[in-house]
Order: C-alpha cells, then sequence, then structure tokens
C-alpha cells in the first residue's frame, strides 16, 4: 500500500466513522424531536376539537345511536378523532368520529400507545366535564415520515463523504508533493554525478530526510570511488608479479635449450606455464567484470558498426583459439544482415560480450571450423547468435552456465584454462544494457548462444 493510499485510507475511515458517530446521534436526536411534535399535534388537535364541541347547543350532544357528527377538519390532516360523552364512571358514548377512526373508545387520558385493528396507534386523550376527546395517528405513518427524512439527509451525507475523499485524496497528493520531487531528482541523477543533491523545496519535515539522503549519496559515492581506486591498484599490484612469473618460465625454458625439460620437470614447467596463463585470465576477467557492473549506461543510443564488433570479436578469440586435433581453431564463419545500428551500449563491450561466446565456443569446438556467428536485424532488436558443434549441454547445465566461476570441467565448457567468468560476463552485459542472453541446445549438435539488444530503427 502506497503512502498516499494508506494516508486517505486512515484519515478517510476516521472521518467516516466520526460523521456516522455523528449522523446516528442526530438521527437519534430528530427521530425524538419529531415524536415530540407529533405528539404535540395531537394534543393541540384535541384541544381544536375539545373547543369546537364547547361551541355547540347541549342538544347537539344529546345522541343515541351511531355517532354523526362528522369530523372532516380533523380527517383532512390524516388524524383519526373521536369524540365521546362519559356517562357514569364506565358508560362512553361516541358522538362523532373520523372515518378512519379504529375506535377509540378504550384509549387511556393522555398519551399512549396501543393497538387497534391489528395496528400500533399513538393516542391522545383529553377530557373535558363529560365531553372526551381522542386523537390518534398510526406508528407505521410516522416511521414512513422518519424513513423520508432519513433518506433526504443521507443522499447529501453520502455525495459529502464521496467528494470529502476526493479531495483528500487530492490534498494528500499535493502534500506528498515534496516526496515525488526527491524521488524524481534521484531518478534522473547519473550513477557517476559528483555534483550533491539539487536543493529541493520541501517543508520542514521533509528537510532532515533530504538532508540524510544527500549525505549517504555522498558516502556512497566515497565507496563507490574506493572500490574503483582499490581494482585498479589490485589490477596493477597483481600484473606485475604475474608478469615477472611468465618471464622467469619463459627465460627457464630457453636456458634449457632446445631439448627442454624432460619428465616430471618439463611436465611441471608445462603446468606452471598454464597455470600462470589461466590466473592471468581469470585476473582480466574479473577486472572486466567489475567495469561491466559499475559502467555508466549511455544516456542516449550510439551508432554501432555490428560488422566492425563483430570482425574484432573474432580476431581477439581466434587470437588465443586452442588446438584441435592438431590445428589451430581460428575460422568463425560469419553471417551478417544488418551493417550498423543505434544501440544503447559501447561498442567495446559488445567486442568483449561477443569476444566470450566466440572464446566458449571455440574452446569446446570438435573441429575446426565449426563456430558460426550469425547478425540478425529484428524489429525492435538486435540479435547476436554463436553456434557451435560440440557435445551440448543439459537444460541443468544451461541454467547454471552463467553462474561465477562455474566450469564444467576438462574438455567441455570453458576448458583447462577457463576462468568459469566469460559466461558471466556476457550475462553481466546483457543485463546491463537492456539486452537478453541465452542459451539451448541445437537440433543437430551443439549448442546456440543467443544474445539480443535493443535498438532503435
Amino acid at each position: 500500500m502506497t503512502l498516499r493510499l494508506r494516508l486517505v485510507t486512515i484519515i478517510g475511515f476516521s472521518l467516516t466513522l466520526l460523521w456516522s458517530v455523528v449522523a446516528v446521534w442526530m438521527f437519534m436526536d430528530v427521530r425524538e424531536q419529531l415524536r415530540s411534535a407529533l405528539d404535540e399535534r395531537l394534543a393541540a388537535s384535541a384541544r381544536m376539537v375539545a373547543g369546537l364541541v364547547a361551541r355547540l347547543p347541549a342538544e347537539r350532544l344529546q345522541v343515541n345511536g351511531p355517532p354523526v357528527l362528522p369530523l372532516d377538519v380533523i380527517a383532512r390532516d390524516g388524524l383519526a378523532c373521536e369524540v365521546s360523552l362519559v356517562r357514569g364512571e364506565v358508560a362512553i358514548q361516541p358522538i362523532a368520529r373520523t372515518a378512519t377512526s379504529p375506535g377509540l373508545e378504550g384509549a387511556a387520558l393522555g398519551y399512549s400507545t396501543s393497538v387497534y385493528g391489528g395496528k400500533p396507534w399513538r393516542t391522545y386523550v383529553l377530557q373535558v366535564g363529560e365531553v372526551r376527546i381522542a386523537t390518534a395517528d398510526r406508528m407505521d405513518a410516522r416511521e414512513g415520515l422518519l424513513r423520508e427524512i432519513a433518506l433526504s439527509a443521507a443522499a447529501p451525507f453520502a455525495i459529502a463523504m464521496a467528494v470529502s475523499l476526493v479531495l483528500l485524496w487530492i490534498g494528500v497528493g499535493r502534500g506528498l508533493a515534496p516526496i515525488e520531487r526527491v524521488r524524481t531528482a534521484l531518478l534522473n541523477r547519473r550513477a557517476d554525478a559528483q555534483s550533491p543533491l539539487p536543493a529541493i523545496d520541501a517543508p520542514p519535515e521533509l528537510q532532515p530526510l533530504i538532508d540524510t539522503i544527500a549525505h549517504l549519496l555522498v558516502r556512497v559515492q566515497d565507496v563507490i570511488e574506493r572500490e574503483r581506486r582499490f581494482t585498479d591498484d589490485a589490477a596493477h599490484e597483481l600484473r606485475t608479479p604475474l608478469t615477472a612469473i611468465k618471464t622467469h618460465l619463459q627465460v627457464l625454458r630457453l636456458a634449457c635449450g632446445e631439448s627442454g625439460l624432460h619428465g616430471a620437470a618439463g611436465e611441471a614447467l608445462a603446468n606452471a606455464q598454464q597455470g600462470v596463463a589461466r590466473l592471468h585470465r581469470t585476473l582480466e576477467q574479473l577486472l572486466s567484470l567489475a567495469r561491466i557492473e559499475g559502467a555508466v549506461k549511455p544516456e542516449h543510443a550510439l551508432r554501432v558498426d555490428l560488422l566492425h564488433a563483430a570482425q574484432q570479436a573474432i580476431e581477439d578469440a581466434s587470437a588465443v583459439a586452442p588446438q584441435v586435433g592438431g590445428a589451430s581453431v581460428r575460422c568463425v564463419e560469419l553471417q551478417a544482415t544488418a551493417n550498423a545500428a543505434s544501440l544503447a551500449m559501447p561498442e567495446a563491450l559488445l567486442v568483449s560480450a561477443l569476444r566470450n561466446l566466440l572464446d566458449n565456443a571455440l574452446r569446446h569446438s570438435l573441429r575446426p571450423g565449426s563456430v558460426v556467428l550469425r547478425i540478425e536485424r529484428l524489429p525492435g532488436h538486435v540479435a547476436f547468435r554463436v553456434l557451435d558443434e560440440g557435445p551440448g549441454m543439459s537444460a541443468a547445465e544451461v541454467a547454471q552456465a552463467a553462474q561465477r566461476f562455474w566450469r564444467r570441467g576438462s574438455g567441455n565448457v570453458e576448458g583447462d584454462t577457463g576462468s568459469g567468468l566469460g559466461l558471466s560476463i556476457v550475462d553481466a552485459i546483457a543485463r546491463r544494457y537492456g539486452g537478453e542472453f541465452h542459451l539451448e541446445p541445437r537440433r543437430v549438435a551443439g549448442m546456440e548462444a543467443r544474445l539480443c539488444f535493443p535498438a532503435e530503427e
């Protein structure tokens, strides 16, 4: 969950809960006020009818039989009303009632709630002398009126809450804008930038975070610079003794003359030279891998001569190709359908990647001239395919081939003199510049190494 969504969720939930409690509170208060108002209307209607009855002649109140006096004025207000004469202590004779009256002879004086005709009624009974006036309205009518009021208030409340959440989302987004400016500044900053973090307009609460990030960038730059110096110093210090050892071994071989050393001594000298060569190659590959991982991506695509890069890689790989059947494996067939393309990578690194692929293919080739380098221009990218006719690899070996220092063994991938870093370098270059590197067995024999990079038209 993003910070913006989290803030909106927490604040929105809090506001919704708060206003829901307020709404329930107001609803309960409105219901009580409405009940009081409707009860007061019953009482007012009863007093009004009592005043009308008081103006009637006495003989009009002496009615025997069913009630005959109409109460149309009260009925128009939706109320039920009944006027009765109290005869003695228990005899109640109705003399007038509305058409909707359910029969209120048994209603108690004052306010009460009773069931008449299977429905609850709210009643008010007023007695003036012998005249008893009862007014009533149905409880379901009251509840319906209360629901209408609640719905009328709920719709604006819901709309207001929705608009509040939208405004809250916008407001939180604007409040977090300084953080977005910090993110944009860090995103647009080059990895090798030496300049400090530019000034960012931010509130006081964010300024300590921005200062901490700026100090962290300075410390990281110092660490990178120290690592770079260490790599260069280590390369220089390691190359010097290796060169001296190689020179001493060559002097020893020359001092032995044409006959050379025989037996265990000659074998030991050959193994020493091979070990020095392997150590020298491993050192060079490690330095190449360190430079690749620390290299800065070009800001714009560079125009790369694909044929020139391929030919340079073929020459470099053929110069150190092993012997197969007494013949040097120097022949690599080049098949190209594109001359140049705009790649977002330096040509030197492309040459390095192709050289490592060709070197790997030449090392396990079973016959001279069996390695093919194909360059294909496809929509949106350039593909380099290196095909050989070697012993191939299993699926498990393909999965491990790009791991650092992985070698399958003598006479196979990388060979005895390999460093186990060639395919790791290829994979690092591909990932560094948005490309893809795949190994897969060929249908006939051998392996196919496919290296693809995005290209502009």
